[in-house]
This record gives C-alpha cells, structure tokens and sequence, in this order.
C-alpha cells in the first residue's frame, strides 16, 4: 500500500500515480493543518491518519479529503471527519473556515 507524507510540494500528476493504486481518478488524503502536511493514499482514511499519528501529528488537527488530481477538486468527506467534540457532527467537514485552511495546505503542496 502506497501512503506518501508530503511536506514539500508535488504536482498533481504525482498524486494521480498515488491515486491509481485503489481508486483511478481519486486519492483519499489527511491533512495536518497544523504542520501544514498531508498523507496521501491508502483504502481508507484511516490508513494516512495512521501514518501521521506516527510521525508526530495530533488526530484533533488531522481531517480527511478527497483529491481527485485530474478535476482538481477537493471534497472534505471522511468517516475520521465525524467528531462531536469538535462540532463537526456529519462525515463531511461543516465548517468553512477550516475547509478553507485544509484547501491551503492542498493547494501548497500539491500543485
């Protein structure tokens, strides 16, 4: 299983190469927003949030998205997205504001 920790930016091309191991067109991803690091690839979320546990990021600033490389769009649905504690209730992330800080990290680092 393919997992690549980004902290320096790639190009969308190399996300798709990660992409083609589970799902073609989509990669699923964590974003740190708090180191300003994502996780890509895996079958489930669950499995990048594993990888950044490890390396040292706190679960309560780690969120799932969806890249899809080709369309270039984003959507901010995952199961380790639901957590009461934080307000967010749904499996897609309620919050503009930090919609908007996980887009940032993205767009720095996969360009």
């Amino acid at each position: 299983m393919i997992i690549r920790i980004i902290e320096t930016p790639i190009t969308r091309a190399e996300a798709k190469e990660v992409a083609k191991e589970f799902y073609g067109d989509m990669v699923k991803g964590v974003a740190d927003i708090e180191r300003e690091i994502i996780a890509l690839g895996g079958e489930w979320h669950m499995d990048a949030n594993v990888k950044l546990i490890e390396r040292g990021s706190k679960q309560n600033t780690i969120w799932g998205f969806n890249f899809y490389p080709d369309k270039d769009r984003i959507e901010y649905t995952s199961l380790i997205n639901i957590r009461p504690a934080q307000q967010n209730r749904k499996i897609e992330i309620q919050d503009k504001e930090l919609k908007r800080k996980i887009e940032q990290v993205i767009r720095k680092l996969i360009l």
